[in-house]
């Protein structure tokens, strides 16, 4: 009865969500959060972490643990919709906002893109407008509960209206540029920029 109860209410919530619009095509409601990632889960040194600001930036910018984790932080209630077609609705996140992030730093006028750089190389773009929505930000909490070290524990940039392929869990710095280049992903066929309500999964 409890199993026949829960699949009731995924499928009443998964309705409602496809009914207000939050719901992409060729999605599903998932209640769980599932973990998926390209390599292994890297370890976390506060002595050795740091976060890097280059590219076409005024003056390169590096922050070790202690001073990114003190930036001013606040909280976003997002979506998060998976290439692979789960949906998880009203996530808590809470961080740097990576608007916040970029008050630090003077852009040189020809940026255009953001290049993400995370453990172990791995990458993902980004258009710089979409870096700076004041929806993206750099996740410390899940649900009010540090990350875990599976979902980007100690820090994960989360873009929520892109699929999740692009918010690069254990991120370790941003890259800007001046023209569109392709991370570890779009190099592996996945779309150059990912929009879950057009579908935007695979290059074409």
């Amino acid at each position: 009865m409890a199993l026949f109860d829960l699949s009731n209410e995924r499928r009443e919530r998964e309705r409602e969500m496809r009914t207000a619009g939050r719901l992409p095509p060729g999605q599903s409601l998932t209640l769980k959060w599932p973990v998926l990632h390209e390599g292994s889960v890297p370890r976390f040194d506060p002595q050795t972490w740091d976060f890097r600001v280059f590219g076409l930036v005024e003056e390169p910018l590096t922050l070790p643990w202690k001073e990114f984790s003190n930036l001013p932080q606040t909280e976003v209630l997002a979506d998060m919709h998976c290439v692979t077609r789960w949906s998880r609705f009203d996530n808590h996140w809470g961080g740097v906002l990576a608007s916040e992030l970029m008050r630090l730093i003077r852009v040189r006028p020809e940026a255009r893109h953001v290049m993400v750089h995370a453990e172990q190389g791995y990458s993902s773009n980004l258009p710089l407008s979409d870096f700076l929505c004041l929806t993206t930000i750099f996740a410390l909490r899940h649900d009010g509960e540090a990350l875990v070290a599976e979902h980007g524990y100690p820090l994960r940039l989360v873009v929520p209206h892109l699929y999740a392929w692009k918010s690069v869990k254990w991120v370790r710095g941003i890259e800007l540029l001046d023209k569109e280049l392709p991370g570890f992903w779009e190099q592996n066929g996945y779309n150059i920029y990912g929009d879950p309500f057009t579908e935007q999964r695979y290059s074409t």
